[in-house]
């Protein structure tokens, strides 16, 4: 049986900025706009944690099945390492899935915006066939375009609507820098792992590219939000906010150019989430100020 740290480490909390920061964005657009709605904000961030943790069971069960996790380099793997048995983690992994359906439905209700199921619907299948299902799109270098998608466009995006019940140019745009963080960190993991993903059959973008090609996108997926957050002091010049964050991603990416490889790019992961967190908050803020 795992105890309850394992289980915790399963979770994967470094990666729950990928959670946090989309709505921290998507609430400074509604703030922007007049339209903050804090309780409809808490259920968004906690719908947004749920799929995360899920979508993080779902891949360690996924993976570990198919023996993917076998020679880890990064953190314990609860199926890779065998200390949980698989049906248990894949019966928290729906029962995250289950809970953030759940709370989705009350912002569907309240808001009577009915297609917003199919997107919550959307986002469950697109966690789950990541590393799940006989053809899991993960393995065929399609994860960072998910990532940009269900991490970015859609949370931000989502968040503001369900306070201002109105999709907005800003929260697009708000978006992108928010998905190409997201990206980063799984663009780094997988540079990590193109190692074992190589010799497990498992076809991540980072594997396709090759190591060189994955550095450039990893710096890339860095420095523009950047530009990003600069072009959009045409809406509100405190969107400028988010450059005071640029300090935090100079050791990652030289890091990365200096051509770390396996456990070294642990600490990267580590760079990379305190980033995100920072840029989204500065951001948050410099969006919420628009008026």
């Amino acid at each position: 049986m795992a105890t309850p740290g394992q289980w915790i480490a399963g979770a994967r909390p470094r990666t729950l900025a990928n959670a946090v920061v989309p709505v921290m964005v998507g609430t400074g657009v509604a703030i922007g706009q007049g339209g903050f709605v804090w309780w409809r904000a808490v259920l968004a961030l906690l719908v947004a944690l749920s799929l995360q943790i899920g979508v993080n069971y779902a891949n360690d069960y996924s993976d570990g099945i198919r023996g993917t996790d076998d020679q880890r380099v990064g953190p314990m793997r609860l199926v890779g390492s065998r200390v949980a048995p698989p049906r248990q983690v894949l019966t928290a992994a729906l029962t995250c899935f289950g809970v953030a359906a759940v709370l989705g439905l009350v912002l569907v209700v309240v808001t009577r915006a009915w297609w917003i199921l199919l997107v919550g619907a959307a986002c469950i299948a697109a966690g789950w066939f990541y590393t799940g299902g006989k053809r899991p799109y993960g393995y065929r270098g399609l994860g960072e375009l998910a990532v940009f998608v269900f991490f970015g466009v859609v949370p931000v995006v989502g968040t503001a609507y369900v306070q201002t019940e109105s999709l907005s140019w800003p929260a697009f745009f708000a978006s992108i820098p928010v998905g190409l963080l997201s990206c980063s960190m799984l663009v780094v993991n997988n540079l990590r792992d193109i190692g074992t993903d190589t010799q497990s059959g498992k076809r991540t973008l980072a594997v396709m590219l090759g190591a060189e090609r994955t550095r450039a996108l990893y710096v890339a997926c860095q420095v523009v939000p950047f530009v990003v957050a600069l072009g959009m002091v045409v809406i509100t010049p405190w969107t400028a906010l988010a450059l005071l964050a640029v300090p935090l991603a100079i050791p990652a990416i030289r890091t990365v150019l200096a051509k770390a490889v396996g456990p070294a790019l642990i600490a990267v992961l580590q760079q990379t989430g305190k980033l995100q967190l920072a840029y989204g908050l500065l951001f948050a803020v410099g969006l919420a100020l628009i008026f």
